[in-house]
């Protein structure tokens, strides 16, 4: 919760009474930017919209707590064009509004929504990102400019160079404040708050309201208004949650391989805990077969547009991503979420699995847990509120659990060296190494008698780094 220190007046969520259901009209918006709204096939506003349009055009600084899919952009997005509907007296070729978002892929989703709500009154809008090339953002800058979303890095180095000024900035928005202090932005969020001007409206959209976030928000805001939508699981009633206990790294690879080969899966995206693992898995697919890249936050901008493209078009079927180059991701016709490695923030759960099951479509999440992984797994299930169905697949059960016995307490004991290679050094055959026929049959742990474990090499350490990865 927040710091004591920090001046809050809440404003909760509480669902309309039933039958009772607000229109975009009743906001007060632009005709113009509800036209284009209508055109985009929306005519009610969610929750967070429905709550926080109305406290952003009263002129008030906000923070607000709402999970991925609750349709925040345009609660942002929609009150920033109506602000652009009042010519500015400010001189000056700087931003009006400026939106901080910490991928390039929310970035352009964020910008899409801007220019989508915004056909109406045409503001000029443009994107300052990493890994895009300087000279189309020198020539962006060159000019005035309404709206601009950035990603933290890039805009200093702008800021730094003097090629963009914050002087006539009325409005900041920071787009996941939480995950962008995670990535290690809270450096660049400061030297661009302190070039802003002090009078600006701020609006804060985070998943959390601890620690650092809550100690930003007293740095940065004016006695803002609170919202806070508790996180909710009901969009994901028609997303299949599974977990399979793995004893080890190759079993991992064992059971991804097995459920790849389902002609059941469509269209995969497969969760690794950093980039060389994305790599180096998407290699190891696509030498077994399978259709495979990677996504992560090392890739230029235009190879991350470039495989995004190509699963959208069907050229790729299994698409191994960290949870950063995800963020903002929207591909249709997802059948499938496999974490191969669990996330370390229960959040993180949430927003993977929502990658299927989108717009009425059912889904399956498919999540790996071996015993390093158990804390993990126990945050997640008390963050969405339930212990993930167990299940095992004939010929590929694990000998482990990483249930803790009722009664005892204490973490899982520590995994034995392996075998060389690394990681993703061994082959992706058995766990001895050696492959194995598959069935595609699952059945519910404990359905079946279990038999003594049979003598094998120990499992491999999961090194992992303490730093969030991208």
């Amino acid at each position: 919760m927040f710091d004591s220190s920090v001046r809050v007046r809440f404003c909760l969520y509480t669902a309309p009474r039933k039958g009772i259901n607000m229109t975009f009209e009743e906001l007060g918006l632009n005709p113009a930017i509800l036209s284009a709204v209508t055109a985009c096939g929306y005519t009610t506003p969610t929750p967070i919209q429905e709550q926080s349009i109305p406290i952003v055009l009263a002129g008030n600084d906000l923070i607000a707590t709402a999970q991925t899919g609750t349709g925040k952009t345009a609660a942002f997005v929609l009150p920033a064009l109506e602000l652009l509907t009042k010519k500015s007296t400010l001189p000056g070729k700087g931003p009006r509004v400026l939106i901080l978002a910490p991928t390039r892929e929310l970035a352009g989703q964020v910008m899409e929504s801007a220019r989508n709500y915004g056909r109406g009154i045409r503001p000029r809008c443009g994107s300052i990102l990493g890994g895009m090339p300087y000279r189309e953002q020198l020539r962006l800058l060159s000019a005035p400019v309404d709206i601009i979303v950035a990603t933290p890095g890039r805009l200093v180095d702008h800021i730094e160079r003097g090629s963009i000024r914050l002087d006539r900035l009325e409005l900041l928005v920071l787009d996941e404040a939480d995950r962008m202090l995670d990535m290690g932005f809270s450096e660049d969020i400061n030297k661009i708050v302190s070039r802003a001007p002090v009078d600006r409206q701020t609006l804060m959209f985070t998943a959390t309201m601890e620690g650092d976030i809550a100690r930003l928000a007293e740095k940065m805001m004016r006695e803002p208004k609170r919202i806070q939508l508790a996180v909710s699981t009901s969009s994901h009633e028609l997303i299949e949650q599974r977990l399979h206990v793995t004893d080890n790294l190759n079993h991992k690879k064992e059971l991804l391989n097995h459920l790849v080969s389902d002609s059941e899966l469509t269209r995969a995206i497969i969760f690794s805990a950093t980039k060389r693992d994305a790599d180096e898995l998407s290699r190891e697919l696509s030498r077994n077969g399978y259709p495979a890249a990677a996504l992560h936050g090392d890739m230029t901008q235009m190879a991350r547009n470039k495989t995004i493209d190509r699963m959208r078009r069907g050229g790729i079927r299994l698409l191994v991503a960290t949870d950063v180059a995800a963020r903002g991701l929207d591909v249709t016709g997802i059948s499938h979420v496999i974490n191969f490695d669990l996330p370390r923030f229960a959040e993180d759960y949430v927003h993977r699995i929502g990658r299927t099951g989108r717009a009425g479509a059912t889904g399956i999440a498919i999540s790996f847990a071996s015993a390093g992984e158990r804390n993990y797994l126990e945050r997640i299930e008390r963050f969405i509120g339930k212990k993930l169905p167990e299940l095992q697949i004939a010929g590929h059960e694990p000998k482990t659990s990483i249930r803790k016995p009722v009664g005892r307490s204490g973490g899982p004991r520590k995994s034995g060296p392996g075998g060389p290679g690394g990681r993703f050094g061994k082959p992706a055959g058995g766990r001895d190494g050696q492959a194995k026929p598959w069935s595609k049959s699952a059945k519910p742990a404990g359905s079946a008698p279990r038999t003594a474990p049979a003598a094998r090499r120990e499992p491999v350490i999961e090194y992992r780094s303490r730093r969030p990865q991208a």
